[in-house]
């Protein structure tokens, strides 16, 4: 994580302060998005109870505890799932990237080696005319 009021920002350099702020950020939205979900849950439990007038005290807390059980543990396999799938975009990414920066050098290398060979051959052609 770089910031451009930083020193030595965007010069690619990860710096374990860098890692430790991002983890730190990560963290935080991680708590943050979580806090939200709860309370939107919350509220669902609480507008479905509403719909049940007959539920007892009890029923509703017990209904409340049941919603929002399950519904956070949809929202962690929804999550789960998205992160693990980034993982794997993340790794096919990087592989194809690595692919094809491999295959512009080879072409480059051709190149540098076509062009010192036409320079060889031009030089050894001036060589022998002007004998």
């Amino acid at each position: 994580m770089t910031t451009p009021n930083r020193p030595g920002a965007g010069t690619g350099r990860d710096t374990p302060l860098d890692r430790q702020a991002g983890a730190l950020a990560n963290e935080v939205e991680g708590y943050l998005l979580l806090h939200a979900e709860r309370e939107q849950a919350q509220h669902e439990a609480a507008a479905l109870c509403a719909r049940l007038p007959w539920l007892t005290d009890g029923q509703a807390e017990d209904l409340t505890r049941h919603y929002l059980e399950q519904r956070l543990g949809l929202t962690r396999q929804a999550l789960q799932a998205t992160a693990d799938r980034a993982k794997r975009l993340r790794g096919e990414y990087e592989a194809r990237y690595a692919e094809l920066r491999g295959a512009l050098l080879r072409r480059h290398a051709l190149c540098a080696c076509a062009l010192l060979a036409v320079s060889a051959a031009a030089t050894t052609v001036s060589c022998l005319t002007a004998r």
